[in-house]
């Protein structure tokens, strides 16, 4: 595996001090991972500073900017899987162009938009 991409879900797990994110991002700092966070994803998980180990979390890792083709490859994927989220999509996207796995709470709607994408990987939050 490339490295880790996070969905909103997987940030939301982290600020919420959440012990099955922090063990598999123990993990990805022994591997010495740098995570990618999509902007989409951030900006849905984001609501303000008081948020510190989100922010912890997000000063370790590149934020994924979503450009015009990556806004326009997420929105092709939504229109493929039937309504999906585009938040999602994008996170999926991001995770594609590098080859990453993406750390998830919800495996089912990810596992679905990764299946018409070649090279991602879905990881659940596991139990710690």
């Amino acid at each position: 595996m490339a490295g880790l991409t996070l969905d909103a879900g997987a940030l939301i797990a982290a600020d919420r001090n959440d012990r099955r994110f922090w063990s598999q991002w123990a993990e990805a700092m022994d591997r010495e991972v740098v995570p990618v966070i999509p902007a989409a994803a951030l900006a849905q998980a984001w609501r303000g500073p008081r948020q510190a180990r989100l922010g912890q979390v997000v000063k370790a890792c590149f934020v994924d900017p979503l450009e015009e083709s990556a806004a326009r490859a997420a929105g092709e994927l939504v229109g493929k899987a039937k309504g999906a989220d585009v938040v999602d999509a994008a996170v999926v996207i991001s995770a594609a162009r590098r080859g990453d796995a993406v750390l998830t709470g919800d495996v089912r709607d990810l596992g679905r938009l990764a299946e018409h994408v070649g090279g991602v990987v879905v990881v659940p939050l596991q139990s710690a």
